[in-house]
C-alpha cells in the first residue's frame, strides 16, 4: 500500500513495525544491487531495462512482503508471464502464501511498472541468445556437440538438422548416421571416408548438417534409438552418455579421424607452409577460434559465430538450382558451361561447388581448364581436359593430378601469344565425347583481347550457358547475352554475316544460342586484390607445384625425402627432343638453361632420332604433356639426361619432348635440402646482379607488342 510522510506513530504503526519495514527496504535494495553486479558478469542489459531501472528507483517504493523460503525454479517463458499475471491479481507470492490485501494495496500505475520490469527481466534471461565475453562482444555458441575418443585419436560430432561446424585444418570425414553436406557434396551413411582440406588459401569449409531423407519410413523414436546405439561403438560411458543426452531424431553422426597424406607431411616439414591449415591473421584477430576442445586433437580448429564460410548471393543459389535442372534435362542433351568473371569475383569456388553439386545427381563431370594461372588439377601453365568423379574438398593443391588431356603453354598468361593458346584449347576441345556435363573455367582477364578471347570460346565450343560473375556497382565488362553475341567481334572469329534480302533473320536463341546466367559476388573483398600471404597468385602456384612434387613422397609414415634423396631416370639426349617456348635461347645454351629446372614431359606425333647431340625444335609443339619433372643433371660425355619425376615408368616410356616454359621450380623445393654436404645443388650465393640481364626480366604492359598489333588491322 502506500506509505505517507511522517513518523510511524502518525503513520498508525507501531516501532518495531517501522524497523521491519526499514529492514526489508533496505533488503530488498540490496538485492537489486546484488542482480545487477551478477548480471554483468555474464550479460549486457539492455537500454530498454537501465532505462526501467531508472525510473523505478525514482519512485516511491512499495512495502513488501519477504519471502519466507528461496525462489523457485523459473521454467519457460511464457508459463512465467502467465504466473506473473496471476500475481498481479491474486497478489500471490513465489512461495505460495497470500498476502492480505490491506497491505499490497498498490496503485495501478506502480502494478503496470513492476509486470513491466518483471516481464522484461524474465525476457532478457530467457531470449538472448549472446554471451558477453570478457572483450565485450557478443559471441554465439557452438552448434555442434563432440566428444574425444583419445584411445583411437578420433571425435564424434553431432549435428541437429541445419546446424553447422566452420572450421579450419584438415581431417578425414565418415558419416555414420544422417545426412552432411560440404561445400554442395552430400555425404550419407555408408558411403566412404572423404579427405577435408580447409587451409588459409580459401574460405574455411563448413559442414552442415541435411534434413533426413524423406524416403524412411522410421519413427522419430527409432531413429533417435539408432543414432544412440552407434555412439555406443565408438565412445566409453562417460562421453558415450554425454553425448547421447544431445541426440535427437533429426542428428547426423560424423566421425572425424586425424588425417596424414604425403602432402600433409611434405608441406609442413616447408617453413613457410607450418601455419597454411592454421587460422588466418583476420581469423585470428577476431578471437573466434575455439581451442582446447575435442576437434583441436585431430587437427581441426572450429570458429565460433556465423561469419564465416562461404558467403553465397541469391543469384549465386539461384544459378546452382538452374545449371542442375539443366543438366537433369535429358532432352537437351549434355550442357556447356562456361564460367567467365573478372579477378577475385569467385570463379574457382563457383566451379567447386558446381562440380560437387552435380555429383549427387550423376557419376562423373567434365573439366575443361583455359586459366592458365589459377589452374584447378595441374601445376601452372597448363591447359587440361579432365573427368572429375570425385567431390573437391580443399584448395586447388590438395588434389592435383594428371588429366586425361593436357597440353604445357609455359606461362602464366596467354597474351604474348593468343593464337597458341586458342590453337591449343581446340587441341584439347576435339578429345570432349559430349556423354557429360563441361564447365569451362575462364581467366580474370575479360579486357581488351581477354574479352575478345572470351567471344571466341562461346562461338567455338557451342556453350549452352554462360555464368557470368560481378562485383560491386561497376560493369567490369558488358553482357555476354546472345543478342550481345550478333555483333561482337573475337580474336580469331567474327559475327554472322547479315541476312541478304529475303533471308529471315535468325533468333538470338536458336540453335547457336546460350542462357546468360549472372551472378553477383557478395563476398567481403570481391573484386579486391588481397594482401594476405596465402592468397597471392605466385604463392598459390607453388602450392599447386609443391602439391604435385610431394606425389614422389611415400604413401606410408617416414621422414620426408627432400629433391637430392630420389634416384633420377636416365634419359638419353638423342632421344628426346628440347624446346624453351617463352623465350629464344641460343641452341648452345639451351641445356644450360634447362638445368636444374622444371621440364613437361610431353609426347610427339612423329619419332624423334637424333645423332648424338639434342634435338632442338624451332617452334613449339601443340601435343600432349603428361607430367612434369625437374632436370637434376646433364652428363654430355655419356650423352645422359637425369630426370627426377613422379610419373610412372610406363609412361615416361612414351616422353620424346622436353618443354622448358617460364614456370619456375619454387625456391623452398630447392632450399629445403637437409643432408648435403657443402653447398646445396642449384643454389648459389656469388651472384651479382649489377651484370646485364642478370635480374628478372621486367614487361611493360602498357606497349603494343608486334603480334598484338595485328589483330587491331584485322
Amino acid at each position: 500500500m502506500k506509505v505517507p510522510n511522517g513518523s510511524a506513530k502518525a503513520r498508525g504503526r507501531q516501532p518495531g513495525e517501522a524497523r521491519k519495514a526499514k529492514k526489508t527496504k533496505k533488503q530488498l535494495l540490496n538485492h537489486r544491487a546484488g542482480t545487477l553486479s551478477s548480471d554483468n558478469c555474464t550479460a549486457s542489459p539492455s537500454t530498454a531495462l537501465a532505462r526501467k531501472y531508472q525510473q523505478l528507483g525514482s519512485q516511491r517504493e512499495p512495502s513488501l512482503k519477504r519471502l519466507k523460503s528461496g525462489p523457485r525454479k523459473l521454467g519457460s517463458l511464457q508459463g512465467r508471464e502467465a504466473r506473473f499475471s496471476s500475481w498481479a491479481v491474486s497478489h500471490a507470492h513465489s512461495n505460495g502464501g497470500v498476502e492480505d490485501e490491506t497491505q499490497l494495496e498498490m496503485s495501478s500505475e506502480e502494478t503496470r511498472a513492476w509486470s513491466s520490469f518483471a516481464l522484461s527481466v524474465l525476457r532478457n534471461d530467457t531470449e538472448r541468445p549472446f554471451s558477453l565475453q570478457p572483450d565485450g562482444k557478443d559471441e554465439e555458441p557452438p552448434q555442434y556437440h563432440a566428444e574425444r575418443d583419445p584411445v583411437h585419436n578420433r571425435t564424434l560430432l553431432v549435428l541437429h538438422q541445419g546446424q553447422r561446424l566452420c572450421f579450419r585444418g584438415t581431417c578425414l570425414l565418415t558419416c555414420l548416421y544422417g545426412r552432411v553436406e560440404v561445400l554442395g557434396f552430400t555425404i550419407e551413411e555408408g558411403q566412404q571416408p572423404y579427405p577435408i582440406f580447409s587451409p588459409a588459401t580459401i574460405c574455411p569449409l563448413t559442414i552442415t548438417a541435411m534434413k533426413t531423407s524423406s524416403a524412411s519410413t522410421k519413427s522419430r523414436k527409432e531413429r533417435r534409438l539408432e543414432a544412440k546405439a552407434v555412439i555406443r561403438k565408438y565412445l566409453s560411458i562417460e562421453p558415450r552418455k554425454r553425448l547421447q543426452s544431445k541426440v535427437n531424431s533429426e542428428s547426423s553422426l560424423v566421425l572425424l579421424e586425424s588425417l596424414e597424406t604425403p602432402l600433409t607431411r611434405f608441406l609442413s616439414s616447408l617453413p613457410e607452409y607450418h601455419d597454411l591449415f592454421a587460422l588466418t591473421s583476420r581469423e585470428l584477430k577476431l578471437q573466434s577460434a575455439a581451442v582446447n576442445c575435442p576437434l583441436s586433437a585431430i587437427g581441426l580448429t572450429p570458429l565460433r559465430g556465423s561469419g564465416h564460410g562461404l558467403v553465397t548471393s541469391q543469384s549465386y543459389r539461384n544459378a546452382l538450382t538452374t545449371l542442375v535442372n539443366a543438366c537433369a534435362e535429358e532432352s537437351d542433351g549434355c550442357p556447356i558451361i562456361l564460367v567467365c568473371g573478372a579477378k577475385n569475383t569467385g570463379k574457382s569456388t563457383f566451379n567447386r561447388h558446381l562440380i560437387n553439386t552435380l555429383l549427387n545427381h550423376t557419376s562423373s563431370v567434365d573439366y575443361l581448364e583455359c586459366d592458365l594461372g589459377q589452374t584447378e588439377f595441374t601445376p601452372p601453365g597448363c591447359l587440361s581436359l579432365c573427368t572429375v568423379t570425385k567431390p573437391l574438398l580443399g584448395a586447388p593443391f590438395t588434389h592435383q593430378h594428371t588429366p586425361q588431356h593436357m597440353v604445357f603453354f609455359g606461362e602464366s598468361s596467354c597474351e604474348r601469344d593468343l593464337d597458341r593458346y586458342l590453337e591449343s584449347l581446340k587441341f584439347l576441345w576435339r578429345s570432349y565425347t559430349r556423354e557429360t556435363a563441361i564447365i569451362i573455367n575462364t581467366m580474370g582477364w575479360v579486357k581488351g583481347f581477354g574479352f575478345q578471347l572470351l567471344v571466341d570460346l562461346i562461338r567455338l565450343f557451342s556453350v549452352t550457358h554462360v555464368v557470368q560473375l560481378s562485383h560491386g556497382d561497376t560493369t567490369q565488362c558488358p553482357a555476354l547475352t546472345s543478342i550481345f553475341l550478333q555483333s561482337a567481334h573475337g580474336w580469331q572469329t567474327r559475327p554472322p554475316a547479315p541476312p541478304s534480302l529475303g533471308q529471315e533473320m535468325e533468333e538470338p536463341f536458336g540453335p547457336q544460342g546460350h542462357v546468360l546466367i549472372s551472378v553477383h559476388s557478395e563476398f567481403e573483398g570481391a573484386g579486391t586484390t588481397n594482401n594476405l600471404r596465402y592468397h597471392r597468385s605466385n604463392i598459390i602456384r607453388d602450392m599447386a607445384l609443391l602439391g604435385y612434387f610431394s606425389q614422389l613422397q611415400t604413401s606410408g609414415p617416414g621422414p620426408v625425402r627432400p629433391l637430392h634423396c630420389f634416384n633420377p631416370y636416365q634419359v638419353p639426349i638423342s632421344a628426346v627432343a628440347l624446346r624453351v617456348t617463352h623465350s629464344e635461347v641460343a641452341p648452345a645454351h639451351v641445356l644450360y638453361v634447362a638445368n636444374g629446372n622444371l621440364v613437361a614431359l610431353c609426347c610427339l606425333g612423329e619419332k624423334v632420332a637424333g645423332t648424338g647431340g639434342p634435338v632442338l625444335l624451332s617452334q613449339t609443339p601443340i601435343c600432349k604433356c603428361v607430367g612434369f619433372g625437374v632436370l637434376r643433371g646433364v652428363d654430355m660425355t655419356r650423352g645422359l639426361l637425369f630426370l627426377v619425376t613422379p610419373v610412372v615408368p610406363s609412361v615416361l616410356r612414351q616422353v620424346n619432348c622436353l618443354l622448358l616454359g617460364g614456370i619456375a621450380l619454387p625456391h623452398n623445393l630447392l632450399k629445403a635440402q637437409p643432408g648435403v654436404q657443402g653447398e646445396k645443388p642449384y643454389i648459389t650465393s656469388d651472384y651479382s646482379f649489377e651484370l646485364s640481364g642478370a635480374g628478372k626480366m621486367k614487361v611493360y604492359k602498357g606497349l603494343q607488342r608486334p603480334e598484338l598489333l595485328r589483330g587491331a588491322t584485322r
